[in-house]
């Protein structure tokens, strides 16, 4: 392909009060052809941060994940989508493969690897059943994926033939122990308010049944157990998440 027709690229980064991290983050895409930042609610400085990178700003508050995560996409421009959060980062490695990837693919998306962090540990097993990925689909092009109407892990709509790539994009996920039972106090209280929307919880014993069905997911069927004392507590709080989300919904004031 000649280079005057190289496809474009755009990266999306969809942020609420991340001035502490949005920088770096940022820094890490100037690869792209078009920069969009969407701020969601930002009371800190996450927007004067994000000015300085692009003039592309999408200001507003919503609700619901999926919403604002596409309108993110629907303001990007690109042949290609390249959507980031603020705690992770594109090495270059990542970033000479994108760029190879879309410029002779017959895929529609791609999933991208992480190398997920805890503190200054790196985590490779056990994540999943909402604590975390080792894989998302974020590299795709434009219109062919959508997200769910979910206030938190919205589901995905894709279309197309499906890559992956091989480098890893890093991710920071929580800085220590009481940064993860943040998350998991944040995540199951947003969870709960989609519960009370949708009515689609589950019963009780079921929610009992999944601390331990997931626990083990994670714990043995993605190896967390070879991550030690880090590995368990990523499987317990994975099986927590359920029971937890469903005790706020039907429990707490709505």
């Amino acid at each position: 392909m000649p280079a005057d027709d190289k496809p474009k690229l755009s990266a999306l980064v969809v942020a609420h009060n991340e001035e502490n991290q949005l920088a770096q983050c940022l820094e890490c895409l100037a690869f792209a052809d078009e920069l969009v930042v969407v701020l969601d609610k930002c009371t800190d400085g996450s927007d004067a941060i994000a000015a300085l990178f692009t003039e592309k700003l999408i200001e507003g508050s919503w609700d619901i994940e999926g919403d604002r995560r596409n309108t993110g996409l629907n303001s990007c421009t690109g042949d290609w989508i390249l959507e980031v959060d603020a705690d992770e980062r594109v090495t270059p490695e990542l970033a000479d493969e994108i760029r190879g990837a879309i410029r002779s693919s017959y895929h529609n998306y791609y999933l991208i690897p992480f190398d997920n962090y805890v503190g200054e540990t790196l985590v490779r097993y056990g994540w999943g059943a909402a604590w975390g990925v080792s894989a998302a689909p974020r590299l795709s092009r434009k219109n062919h994926k959508r997200w769910g109407l979910e206030r938190i892990h919205p589901g995905l709509e894709l279309t197309g033939p499906e890559g992956r790539v091989e480098q890893r994009m890093a991710h920071f996920v929580d800085e220590n122990i009481s940064d993860m039972i943040q998350r998991l106090d944040r995540y199951t209280t947003v969870r709960a308010a989609d519960i009370r929307q949708n009515g689609n919880a589950g019963s009780f014993a079921r929610n009992i049944r999944r601390i331990f069905s997931r626990f083990y997911k994670c714990y043995v069927g993605r190896k967390g157990y070879r991550e030690g004392k880090c590995g368990f507590l990523i499987a317990l709080f994975a099986g927590l998440y359920p029971i937890l989300s469903y005790l706020k919904a039907n429990l707490e004031d709505r």
